[in-house]
């Protein structure tokens, strides 16, 4: 089974959650898909052991070949290429790897050559995946194609997103069996938890919703979940005790055990076919 764990923004307690739920079922395993900033090692603190590089494709040119046409530079949708004075400068951060300049080349003077992007780095008890992109590299797809590649079949994978919606949320979270969208009661809570919402359903994934920093005198999110028909799973309150520990790199379930059913009774939930 597969399960997202996803937010419209960040700072809502998206890896609380994800990082909470793997911790508290023996047979999970926890993937940090936030590839740009993966914090998920902080409170799980795992035994890396093996790195896996991501390489992706980028083109070579043959300057005996090359007759500096342009053709290449014509095809490439991304600027990656550029022809002046009849020689081709190429931009490897801005690649797409996607081989449209080779197929071009009247010449077939342009061959690919491998170069890496990042890593995926795996513990030795099979429960901790997680991606890292280099600084400076604008493509995280293929890390994510790289992660779902490593993921145990015989687990329950638990898959923690990037905030946002963006290309590498909607990769992470196709082919997942579930959703959990974390939110918080704040009007821009409230605001993305929506565009999250239209994402799930524009893409048919079962999903309920998380509220972390829960309190009484707030219930926008609840509210609006009731008139949306969306299950709350669990509410987080807003306690100085689960924030404190939180800094210090423990997770609620980490700290207590009544949390640690608490996220297991949530998986029993979903496990049973509470979704919308």
């Amino acid at each position: 089974m597969k399960i997202a764990v996803l937010s419209g923004k960040g700072g809502t307690g998206k890896t609380t959650v994800a990082a909470s739920l793997a911790v508290a079922l023996s047979n999970s395993q926890y993937i940090d898909c936030d590839v740009e900033e993966p914090n998920g090692a902080l409170f799980i603190r795992p035994e890396i052991n093996e790195t896996i590089p991501v390489n992706v494709l980028v083109p070579k040119v043959d300057e005996a070949k090359c007759d500096g046409c342009g053709a290449c530079a014509k095809a490439c949708r991304f600027n990656a290429l550029a022809v002046v004075k009849k020689k081709v400068l190429l931009f490897p951060a801005v690649c797409h790897h996607c081989g449209a300049c080779a197929i071009a080349c009247p010449q077939k003077a342009i061959t690919e050559a491998q170069r890496e992007i990042g890593v995926v780095e795996a513990d030795k008890d099979g429960r901790f995946l997680q991606g890292r992109l280099n600084i400076g590299e604008p493509i995280t797809i293929p890390i994510i194609h790289k992660l779902k590649q490593c993921m145990r079949k015989d687990a329950i994978n638990i898959l923690d997103c990037s905030p946002g919606a963006s290309c590498t949320v909607v990769q992470t979270i196709d082919g997942c069996d579930y959703c959990i969208l974390v939110t918080e009661p704040t009007p821009f809570g409230l605001h993305d938890l929506k565009i999250a919402v239209a994402l799930v359903r524009k893409m048919s994934i079962p999903f309920g919703v998380v509220l972390n920093k829960a309190m009484d005198e707030d219930q926008s999110i609840q509210t609006y979940c009731m008139q949306e028909k969306i299950p709350v799973l669990m509410e987080i309150p807003f306690l100085r005790e689960i924030a404190e520990n939180y800094s210090k790199g423990f997770l609620p379930v980490q700290m207590d055990a009544e949390w640690g059913n608490q996220f297991m009774q949530m998986f029993s939930r979903i496990n049973g076919g509470e979704a919308l």
